[in-house]
């Protein structure tokens, strides 16, 4: 009885350690949900001259080198802080841990956080915030940097997709006060995957 127990806990202790695996068709996914919502009036972030002319975003080509597996590693004690954004509007979050993952064999990290308005909605619980700059911000990609949507593991792996990397929505319209991306968040490499820039 004890080794069918033991059986069953590793079990469910490999489903929260496994590495996910590359899904070209969940890229797809997010791009066409993406274009959706913003060629909807109800959901746009677009103004109003851009709204009558979009035809769809420009992604880069879907790219299985821009999905990582990371490890996460937790913060202890995180202190709830003001992340700087490009309007007046800051909201509050807490660095959640650090993920680090190798791309072409390099190492990188990256922190990821917390908004602590989403964390109370029941719909956000386990939401984790993923924004990053690299080497191709101000340049392909916009300038402010781009932001991942991320899910707390059961384990300590978690994958990222850059393919699904996408714009905040102050790069669209400048009504929106959107969090910049913090200074150690800085990636010294070119992340061709995802969102480029707008116009």
């Amino acid at each position: 009885m004890k080794t069918i127990y033991a059986l069953l806990l590793l079990f469910v202790v490999s489903i929260g350690f496994a590495q996910k695996k590359f899904s070209k068709n969940d890229v797809i996914q997010f791009q066409k949900k993406l274009n959706s919502e913003f060629a909807d009036s109800k959901t746009s972030p677009l103004m109003g001259k851009d709204l009558k002319t979009f035809k769809g975003l420009e992604f880069y080509p879907i790219n299985e080198t821009f999905f990582v597996n990371a490890t996460l590693v937790k913060a202890k004690g995180g202190k709830a802080f003001e992340m700087k954004s490009s309007g007046s509007y800051k909201s509050k979050y807490t660095k959640y841990g650090t993920l680090n993952f190798k791309i072409n064999g390099k190492a990188f990290q990256l922190a990821v956080y917390q908004n602590l308005e989403l964390l109370v909605q029941e719909k956000y619980k386990n939401h984790l915030f993923l924004p990053f700059s690299d080497l191709t911000t101000g340049k392909q990609s916009y300038i402010g940097g781009r932001y991942i949507d991320l899910e707390v593991p059961k384990g300590n792996t978690i994958a990222i997709d850059f393919n699904q990397a996408y714009n905040p929505y102050c790069a669209y319209n400048y009504e929106y006060s959107c969090p910049l991306v913090p200074l150690e968040n800085d990636l010294k490499i070119e992340i061709k995957a995802g969102v480029k820039d707008f116009h």
